[in-house]
């Protein structure tokens, strides 16, 4: 029942604010489940790759890819993926969590200003 409900809170989100999926599944997957950070990261991994398809599917026909912004960004992303990975091999994985938690509070924080100054 826990992850039919953090599942469904997950997609809720997702879907209605169009907010990173690792923002939202990665604390669900920890808070909510239990899971290590680790696993947590991981298994994030195989639920936006199922989401991003399904997103995809779904928008297809409503526009064009703009490919020019599309494959530098997914070039740069990737190269962001690998010196990611090899610096988080070099630290303490509480540390890593501790600084995802500001980075999560920091981003809602700017996202709750930006949407207050909006509805004025």
């Amino acid at each position: 029942m826990k992850v039919v409900l953090a599942g469904t809170v997950v997609g809720m989100l997702t879907g209605f604010f169009g907010v990173g999926g690792g923002f939202v599944i990665v604390p669900a997957l920890v808070l909510a489940l239990g899971f290590r950070m680790d696993e947590a990261a991981a298994t994030s991994l195989l639920v936006i790759i199922v989401n991003s398809v399904v997103a995809l599917a779904t928008r297809l026909d409503s526009g064009t890819i703009e490919w020019d912004v599309v494959l530098p960004f997914l070039l740069a992303s990737l190269a962001g993926v690998v010196v990611g990975t090899r610096l988080a091999m070099d630290h303490d994985p509480s540390v890593l969590q501790r600084w995802f938690v500001w980075l999560l509070v920091a981003v809602a924080s700017y996202t709750a200003v930006r949407s207050g100054i909006a509805m004025i």
